[in-house]
């Protein structure tokens, strides 16, 4: 406990000695003093309340400080091992054992942004996954300085496991400038996020009902056992869960976990970053009920940043999958701020190999 925290304790306790005393004045004093104890009551209480608030609030601030999100704490905070060379862990792992794709994209931006100066702002960053990650041991990221231009920067980075590379990324850093040429498409008309139900809500909306099947229920919940760092919104759950075919286009509203602040902007492409992994092949299924992925992975991936943006704060991500074929699938994504501002586009091609649904589930 620090001292303020020490000195706050010891005027509330004042305070409730001085209530106390003037209760005792009231109760033993004729009527002429009793209206003066009442008034010391009275005061003695407004203090005691005055004091009870500041110390309420103090002490709101301080938590929502330590609440700090995850993706910042753990996920995205490198260790630094030399010039240059950074070691990352892994907080969440998907059921597929193998490490999420976004949580290695956003550590190499956080370690190419690392090695560039605070006037300098992400605006892309093109990946390829080449090996499949390890969740049992760290990643290392090293990162080459390949240039160093007056308004654009570039870096390379290499993620290593078991001394070969699994993700290999180029991400470019830019001065701000104005422009007078700025245009973007609308955003999409959508329930506000204050509308909708978590992830979380919906599997448990889902497990209450009586006829649901027991499979089902093991595989909810063990989706509902996974402490993912992402806070998700479906704005058509039926059409999230594949429920039925659908066009390959979906929308949901995300957010970290947590409180992450203003902060630079670096850190919160870097966040986006790891989101926007998030659900983002799966939309090229949707037309396909009949089909279940039996092996899916991210070939490459690209990012494009166009605006500042929060990403503690509620965004809308529009995912849509223009193309598939040849066990591949195309996924193109947007985020948007609540005000309609498109903050970020990316691009992702994957390997989708299916099964009919009728086979045994494995969930």
């Amino acid at each position: 406990m620090d001292l303020i925290e020490v000195l706050r304790n010891f005027t509330l306790c004042r305070r409730r000695f001085q209530t106390n005393m003037a209760e005792k004045e009231l109760g033993g004093s004729h009527e002429s003093s009793g209206l003066i104890a009442k008034n010391n009551i009275l005061e003695a209480k407004e203090a005691l309340k005055s004091e009870q608030d500041e110390v309420s609030q103090s002490r709101n601030s301080q938590y929502q400080q330590d609440l700090k999100s995850v993706l910042v704490t753990s996920v995205l905070n490198l260790e630094k091992l030399d010039v240059d060379l950074y070691r990352g862990t892994h907080h969440w792992v998907p059921r597929t054992q193998r490490l999420f794709g976004g949580q290695i994209v956003g550590q190499a931006l956080v370690a190419a942004a690392k090695s560039v100066s605070d006037s300098l702002y992400a605006h892309s960053l093109h990946c390829y996954f080449v090996r499949a990650g390890d969740p049992k041991v760290p990643v290392l990221y090293q990162v080459d300085r390949t240039r160093d231009g007056r308004s654009f920067t570039v870096r390379s980075v290499k993620a290593i496991q078991h001394g070969q590379p699994i993700l290999i990324c180029q991400a470019s850093f830019q001065t701000l400038q104005p422009s007078p040429l700025q245009h973007q498409f609308p955003m999409p008309v959508v329930p506000p996020p204050e509308d909708l139900l978590t992830v979380e809500e919906l599997i448990h909306h889902y497990l209450s009902k009586p006829d649901l099947a027991e499979e089902a229920k093991k595989g909810l919940k063990k989706l509902l056992a996974n402490e993912v760092p992402i806070e998700i919104k479906p704005v058509n759950p039926a059409h999230f869960y594949r429920l039925g075919p659908e066009q390959p286009r979906r929308l949901f509203w995300g957010r970290a976990r947590g409180h992450i602040g203003e902060g630079n902007m670096k850190l919160h492409c870097c966040v986006a970053a790891y989101v926007s992994d998030y659900a983002l092949l799966g939309t090229a299924l949707l037309p396909y009920p009949e089909y279940r992925a039996k092996f899916a992975a991210s070939l490459d991936h690209s990012m494009w940043f166009h605006s500042t943006f929060r990403s503690d704060e509620w965004m809308l991500y529009e995912c849509e999958s223009p193309w598939a074929g040849s066990s591949r699938g195309l996924v193109q994504g947007r985020m948007w701020r609540r005000d309609g501002v498109l903050a970020a586009s990316c691009s992702q091609e994957g390997v989708l190999r299916v099964k009919p649904v009728t086979e045994p589930s494995k969930l």
